[in-house]
């Protein structure tokens, strides 16, 4: 990831603008490329490197809801979990929270 503006002027990024989501849902224009992907009508975020979300892609699916994020920390606040495929220990925990917030499920 290029971090600083010296960074991003020797890459020739420095004029790229990328769409990222915020914790509030709402898209916004980053310098810097997000660090994790997710799908907006699944609400699953990944790694980038996803096998899962790849395969999806290069079936010609899944682009069109494909939403980026600046952190984990800003996906979960958006309300996104984890993906059992690329996020297989965070997906577990994740769902073991959900079982003990909500029994009955």
């Amino acid at each position: 990831m290029l971090d600083t503006k010296a960074e991003l002027q020797k890459s020739g990024q420095q004029d790229k603008t990328y769409t990222l989501l915020g914790p509030d849902k709402k898209p916004y224009q980053s310098k810097i490329p997000g660090t994790y992907g997710g799908h907006r009508k699944t609400k699953v975020y990944g790694r980038m490197d996803c096998p899962s979300a790849l395969r999806a892609i290069a079936k010609g699916g899944y682009v069109q809801n494909r939403v980026f994020f600046a952190d984990e920390e800003t996906a979960i606040a958006a309300g996104f979990r984890p993906c059992a495929s690329c996020l297989r220990e965070k997906y577990t925990e994740w769902k073991e929270r959900q079982k003990l917030q909500n029994p009955n499920r």
